[in-house]
């Protein structure tokens, strides 16, 4: 355990393009958060509201990339992160919001903004302030160097306490098929 604020694992998380869901799951550890905290020191995270990431010795990402925002921030956290996690189904293989990859932007853009149900001022956006949209959502390994991967929609609280014991442990990680399963 750490002893003093030098010692502790700096840990930044994002959520890109997705749900929130593997952070909530974060939060599902429920008491065990407190034993965490006396082990890592939260950087960059939705937790703590720091809006920049220092260097890191952890970072946790869920969510894909669906804009020039998500790749900004993806590439931030591995040049300052010396170990990368893909959480969840969205960072691994795109989830929910990569179902967009086989329409073209074009054609999202005008079923939601002018063709769609119950528009009032249809319009495509466009405004400087909203992050460029990629062609295509994309996983983070596609993009940047990924050292883990904790595959779930999202991962339980569990799993993903299993995963952060063992990586803080210096434990090979092994998550048992009770963490993985989807029976």
């Amino acid at each position: 355990m750490g002893t003093g604020r030098q010692s502790k694992l700096r840990v930044a998380t994002a959520s890109l393009a997705g749900c929130f869901g593997c952070h909530m799951s974060l939060l599902d550890i429920d008491e065990r958060i407190i034993d965490l905290v006396e082990l890592v020191q939260f950087d960059r995270t939705p937790l703590t509201d720091i809006k920049r990431v220092g260097l890191c010795e952890l970072g946790l990402i869920e969510g894909g990339v669906c804009n020039t925002e998500n790749l900004q921030v993806l590439r931030t956290f591995r040049q300052h992160c010396k170990m990368l996690v893909a959480v969840g189904a969205c960072a691994i293989n795109g989830g929910i919001p990569a179902m967009r990859n086989r329409f073209s932007l074009d054609e999202i853009l005008t079923e939601a903004y002018v063709d769609g149900l119950g528009l009032h001022n249809a319009g495509i956006p466009n405004d400087p302030e909203l992050p460029l949209l990629l062609n295509q959502v994309h996983p983070i390994h596609e993009l940047v160097k990924v050292d883990y991967f904790l595959p779930g929609c999202p991962p339980s609280g569990e799993a993903i306490w299993i995963f952060l014991r063992a990586l803080l442990d210096g434990r090979p990680i092994h998550l048992p098929y009770t963490q993985m399963h989807y029976d």
